[in-house]
C-alpha cells in the first residue's frame, strides 16, 4: 500500500504540485506495478517497481525512465519523463512519473467497436511508430550503452532457454522443441543494431482518442540495444495466435475487419525506409518462444501465489499455446 501523504509531500516538494491528490491503480499488467495519479487538473502516471524480493535486473523502471527521456524530442511518441525516484524511502521501491496522455488502448488486436477504414490505419501507423523507432541512431541519443550490440538473438536465446530450463514447469516438449530449433536455425548476424522496445503491440500503444493513429508508446521495461526484426516479429504474434490466446486474430475474417495482411503490414513497415532485410519464421518463432516462457514464468509465480497481475491465472495457460504456434511455423513448409 502506497502511503499517499508522503508522496503527495514529496511531489509537493519536487514539482511544485499543490492540493487534493488522488492514485488509482491500473489493472491489467503483469509487470511494474501503474497508477494513475492526479492532482486537481494534472493528469500523471506513476509506475514502481513490485513489491518484495526480485531478480537483480528485472522491473528496470530506471531504464524505462532513461529510453522515454532519451525519445523526447524524436518521431516516436512517448509521453514526457518527469521524475525519478531510485530510493525505497517514499513509497517502499523505487518509482517515476510520466505525463499522462489522452488516448484509447486496445488490448483485443480485432478492434472491436472500430470501423474497417479505422482498423486498417491504426495498423499501418503502428507499422510506421515501429520503423520510426529503428530509424533512430542510439548514439544520437545518449543511448550508446543501454545494451550489448550484436548477437542479439543468440543472447536472447540463451537467456529465454535459461529461464525455462530452471522453470519448474517442465511438461511443454514445444519449448524443449524450440530450445534446440532456434539456435540451430540462427541467422547470420548482419550488424543492425537499434532501439528495440522488446514488447511492441497494440496494447503498448495509445491510439489518438478520435482519430486511427498512434500517440503514445508504453511499457519500455525490456528496451534494449536489439535487433529490429525481433520488435517486428513480436508485432506480428497475433496474425499467428487466436481470440482466446492473449487476442490474437487467428482465424478471424480479417478482411471483412478491414485488418491488413501479415505481409501487407510487413512491407508496409519496410516501406518506411526501414532497410529491408529477410523477415521469416525464424523471427516469429523466436518472437513466440519468448513470450511462451514469459507465460511460463507468470504460472510458476501464479502457482507460488506472487503473480503481479490480476489476471495472472487467466494468462498463465498461454505458455503451451504460444509454444505449440511456434511450432506451427516450424513446421511449415
Amino acid at each position: 500500500m502506497i502511503k499517499t501523504d508522503r508522496l503527495l509531500a514529496f511531489l509537493g516538494e519536487k514539482l511544485g504540485l499543490t492540493g487534493a491528490m488522488s492514485l488509482e491503480k491500473i489493472e491489467g499488467g503483469q509487470s511494474n506495478p501503474t497508477y494513475f495519479l492526479s492532482f486537481g487538473d494534472r493528469e500523471l502516471v506513476l509506475r514502481k517497481k513490485p513489491e518484495g524480493s526480485i531478480l537483480p535486473s528485472a522491473h528496470a523502471i530506471d531504464r524505462e525512465f532513461r529510453v522515454l527521456s532519451a525519445l523526447k524530442h524524436t518521431a516516436v511518441p512517448v509521453p514526457a519523463a518527469i521524475l525519478y525516484h531510485p530510493d525505497d524511502d517514499i513509497i517502499g521501491t523505487p518509482f517515476y512519473v510520466m505525463e499522462r496522455l489522452s488516448g484509447r488502448v486496445f488490448h483485443d488486436s480485432a478492434l472491436p467497436g472500430l470501423e474497417p477504414d479505422e482498423r486498417r490505419a491504426i495498423y499501418l501507423s503502428m507499422a510506421e511508430t515501429l520503423a520510426a523507432l529503428h530509424a533512430l541512431n542510439p548514439d544520437d541519443l545518449g543511448l550508446s550503452d543501454f545494451g550489448r550490440p550484436g548477437n542479439y538473438f543468440q543472447r536472447q536465446i540463451a537467456r529465454w532457454s535459461r529461464q525455462w530450463t530452471e522453470s519448474p514447469t517442465d511438461n511443454i516438449p514445444e519449448l524443449d522443441a524450440l530450445v534446440t530449433w532456434l539456435p540451430d536455425n540462427l541467422p547470420a548476424d548482419d550488424g543492425r543494431v537499434a532501439i528495440a522496445h522488446g514488447d511492441f503491440r497494440l496494447g503498448n500503444l495509445i491510439i489518438h482518442p478520435t482519430e486511427p493513429r498512434v500517440v503514445g508508446v508504453l511499457d519500455w521495461e525490456l528496451s534494449t540495444l536489439g535487433h529490429p526484426l525481433a520488435d517486428l516479429g513480436f508485432c506480428c504474434m497475433p496474425w499467428h495466435t487466436a481470440p482466446d490466446e492473449y487476442a490474437g486474430i487467428l482465424g478471424l475474417d480479417r478482411a471483412a475487419l478491414g485488418i491488413p495482411t501479415e505481409e501487407a503490414f510487413v512491407a508496409h513497415y519496410f516501406s518506411q525506409g526501414t532497410p529491408d532485410r529477410a523477415f521469416g519464421k525464424f523471427h516469429l518463432a523466436f518472437a513466440l518462444f519468448r513470450f511462451a516462457v514469459i507465460f511460463v514464468g507468470i504460472a510458476d509465480r501464479e502457482r507460488a501465489g506472487i503473480a503481479a497481475g490480476r489476471n495472472a491465472a487467466a494468462v498463465s495457460h498461454l505458455g503451451r499455446h504460444f509454444a505449440k504456434r511456434a511450432m506451427d511455423i516450424v513446421n511449415q513448409a
